[in-house]
């Protein structure tokens, strides 16, 4: 049985340095990265796996959203689960990223920010910009290797599917091993966690593993697999690689359809349904229910992700569209 040290406690922190940990050991850390309005320390948990032997460091990061819960027991678990006597290098986990808007059931950051589109932040920028900057600068730095967990948000739902640079040949592997239903062709050039990793010279890949709010064990054991296989893949551990019981749709891009006009909406199809061009996806209608406008497929494609909230204003979401391979 691995050794957890301090008597499971968390130690805190002012810098992560990851190399300190005692080798055969797992050590739990609150890492001190900013004060709040009253001058109280805001702390990020992290987690920290360290191998009898190797120093190549896998990092992975939950919660960059405030609504993102699967991730977290996703690195719990895992943690759980590794064995650090056998482990070769060393495992980083923060399962929450984004603390100051979980805890108040919040997606963006406090400021109204998405974090996710302003990395790598900034040293000397506002709230959220310092936040990011922190994230970026004391943690991920530190990685060879990221896999950054995410769902979908508020009145949506997402498929089990992973955003990476398929023409990278070491991120397209890590994208590959995580048995997701759907790959999406997307390079990380809009402020993303993963883009900043990527930027920084760390292959990273933004896996995607369900609902907003809530914990679904499907989605949970899923990207579980995916990350051990990954490990075995990368020399961490020396396990069997599970493979996929479906190869996954590989999508050369995705996007999201809008609405152009307010009112209640009701998407036809469910996650993963193949569309046909000029296919009816969705139907809206007025608030005395009449039905004002219908909404086709652009193009032949799959379903990642769709709306589930019927009250939809003019530009809401309706569904997001992935454009196979040929």
């Amino acid at each position: 049985m691995f050794q957890l040290t301090n008597n499971q406690t968390a130690r805190i922190v002012d810098e992560l340095k990851p190399f300190d940990v005692a080798p055969g050991t797992i050590e739990r850390f609150r890492l001190h990265l900013v004060t709040d309005g009253i001058g109280q320390s805001v702390y990020v948990p992290v987690l920290i796996a360290r191998g009898r032997e190797g120093d190549k460091i896998f990092g992975c990061t939950a919660a960059v959203h405030g609504d993102e819960l699967n991730g977290i027991p996703v690195i719990q678990r895992l943690f759980q689960q590794i064995d650090p006597e056998s482990l070769h290098g060393i495992l980083v986990g923060v399962p929450i990223v984004n603390v100051p808007s979980l805890l108040k059931l919040k997606r963006r950051f406090i400021d109204g920010i998405d974090l996710n589109h302003i990395m790598p932040g900034k040293s000397n920028g506002n709230i959220s910009e310092v936040y990011a900057f922190r994230i970026v600068n004391n943690i991920i730095r530190h990685f060879d290797y990221l896999v950054d967990i995410h769902t979908a948000s508020f009145g949506r739902v997402n498929s089990y599917y992973v955003r990476a640079d398929m023409h990278q040949p070491r991120t397209a592997e890590m994208a590959r091993l995580q048995n997701a239903q759907i790959i999406v062709h997307n390079p990380p050039e809009d402020g993303t966690l993963r883009g900043a990793a990527e930027n920084l010279g760390i292959p990273a890949i933004t896996l995607e593993v369900g609902d907003p709010y809530t914990f679904q064990r499907n989605m949970i054991h899923s990207g579980r697999t995916g990350i051990h296989n990954l490990l075995n893949y990368l020399g961490f551990t020396n396990d069997l690689i599970e493979s996929p019981k479906t190869a996954p749709v590989m999508c050369e891009r995705s996007y999201w359809m809008y609405t152009d006009t307010g009112g209640i909406l009701r998407v036809h199809h469910n996650l993963v349904d193949r569309v046909s061009a000029g296919e009816i996806i969705a139907d809206h209608f007025n608030i005395f229910g009449d039905l004002i406008r219908q909404y086709r497929a652009p193009e032949d494609g799959i379903i990642i992700g769709k709306s589930t909230n019927p009250i939809c204003p003019t530009g809401g979401r309706i569904l997001h569209l992935g454009i196979v391979e040929k």
